[in-house]
């Protein structure tokens, strides 16, 4: 008779399949909890210590690690010289393998003590998978509950699990457990930054429609290990995400979230189109709009407090992809649900969690802690000092720059950035862009120093007050005496934003 070994912290759907093993004459061997409910419904079920002749112990910690248990699961069926050791061993075969693990990845996000965390550690349940998995090509190892009804349907119309079903749920069983143990290993180095070995956890949310473009296959993951602004958000209304749409609100929110005050910002293909801050969402978002009305057409928009029905019935004139706040009011809600398309998306986490950022290059990955310091002391090195006002502009300006495509240059002017000059090959370029787009001047931010005097030549022409920089050129003292000769005052921040 053939044998199945049954250990399961999620029950979902393992009743009706062991019922359904047993119509097929297999044996069920269970553990602890899975053997008691099997054995609560009606289901004729050997418990483990029969197999072993141990009993569990340590609070369960040690019950499936015994030569009885992998023996019968390891055995090569088509090997002579196993199959004899096994039976001298009166050793059984295991022929079916039915895990899932403690719940590892909800618990190590809780509020719950280190140790408590521990107890998550699931050791036996990932040893049996692994055994299982290899030994796939005598044994069928589920590891997922939605793996109940293909094996079903294959045992039920063939009387037998195919090779290739078999590889593949084996497969699946590696990529989990490769991913449960990178969220150990996560939570156990804690803050060492970068270890021997780049273990990532991630668990699919869903296939997209498409990549960047039509021709690129696509899908989301989110972190198995940390919260997150894009893993916990809410989609209220509108068509599915894609996978420009999910890379956009990701800037999007970083830049609101940057603000105390009410902000706004609208983004299109990854660059912010217009960054506002106001009294209330309706006038942070209206500044916004107004500073580039051409741009934010078919863009994304974050706000960074609750909208309201005024500001929703303004957002409707305008054709956008996505609206991002932490809250609607219920009529606002409503009227944005009146444009059929429209991607309504309320966030609960508000502040950004993430400490890492990744870039892919063919062969290989670079990692670098996330750009969260804005400056590193404010120093004045120009004659003149900035006003009140202006030194307002220049924070909001350098918050917004350091999102902004390097080179990057943001013009603002009473708390809206007028003028972005983003992803120039050099900085008089993007100075020029900035200015431009800005129109009647303001104070400027630029994401690293100043290598001549020719963007403060141009701030000059154009009636910028001020700028912020980075500093830390040698040519630094060139810049500051071009500021006195034309009245500009400068900061130095100490802290360079570049964004490639």
């Amino acid at each position: 008779m053939k044998r199945a070994l049954i250990s399961v912290f999620d029950k979902t759907g393992i009743l009706d399949f062991a019922k359904f093993l047993i119509s097929k004459e297999i044996e069920i061997i269970s553990t602890g909890g899975t053997y008691k409910y099997l054995q609560d419904n009606g289901v004729k079920v050997i418990d483990i210590s029969e197999v072993t002749n141990f009993p569990e112990m340590l609070d369960g910690r040690v019950k499936t690690l015994h030569p009885n248990v992998h023996g019968g699961i390891l055995a090569v069926r088509d090997n002579p010289v196993h199959m004899d050791t096994i039976a001298k061993h009166d050793i059984e075969t295991i022929d079916i393998v039915i895990v899932n693990l403690y719940p590892f990845f909800n618990e190590v996000v809780k509020d719950i003590s280190f140790e408590e965390k521990v107890e998550f550690i699931d050791i036996g349940g990932p040893t049996m998978l692994r055994s299982a998995a290899k030994a796939f090509k005598d044994v069928i190892v589920i590891s997922d509950v939605t793996d109940y009804d293909v094996v079903q349907n294959e045992l039920t119309e063939a009387n037998k699990v195919s090779f290739e079903t078999r590889k593949k749920l084996a497969g699946k069983v590696f990529n989990l457990t490769s991913a449960y143990d990178a969220a150990i290993s996560q939570f156990l180095l804690g803050d060492e930054e970068f270890p021997t070995y780049l273990n990532m956890s991630y668990k699919k949310v869903s296939d997209l429609r498409y990549g960047e473009n039509p021709h690129q296959t696509a899908a989301y993951y989110v972190a198995t290990t940390q919260s997150g602004v894009l893993k916990d958000f809410e989609q209220l209304h509108g068509k599915e995400l894609s996978f420009n749409n999910i890379r956009d609100m990701d800037l999007a929110w970083k830049v609101v979230a940057e603000f105390s005050e009410v902000a706004s910002c609208g983004v299109k293909h990854s660059t912010p189109c217009g960054v506002a801050i106001g009294n209330d969402v309706y006038d942070a978002y209206s500044k916004m709009h107004s500073s580039d009305p051409v741009s934010i057409f078919g863009g994304i928009v974050a706000v960074n407090s609750t909208i309201d029905l005024a500001t929703a019935k303004e957002m409707n004139n305008t054709f956008l992809e996505i609206v991002m706040a932490p809250d609607f009011t219920a009529d606002a809600l409503l009227e944005l649900q009146t444009k059929k398309n429209l991607r309504v998306i309320k966030i609960k986490t508000i502040k950004p969690q993430g400490k890492f950022e990744y870039v892919t290059v063919d062969g290989g990955m670079l990692i670098q802690g996330a750009d969260d310091k804005f400056a590193d002391g404010l120093k004045v090195v120009t004659q003149n000092k900035p006003k009140d006002k202006d030194a307002d502009d220049l924070t909001m300006a350098m918050k917004v720059v350091k999102h902004v495509k390097s080179n990057a240059i943001v013009v603002a002017k009473n708390g809206v950035a007028k003028g972005i000059g983003a992803g120039q090959t050099n900085r008089i370029w993007a100075t020029v862009h900035a200015i431009e787009r800005a129109k009647d001047g303001g104070v400027l931010a630029s994401d690293a120093f100043f290598p001549f005097r020719d963007c403060v030549d141009e701030c000059a022409k154009a009636g910028i007050k001020a700028i912020i920089q980075p500093g830390g050129s040698l040519r630094d003292q060139e810049s500051i005496d071009a500021c006195d000769e034309h009245g500009i005052s400068m900061i130095f921040s100490g802290i360079r934003h570049f964004k490639h």
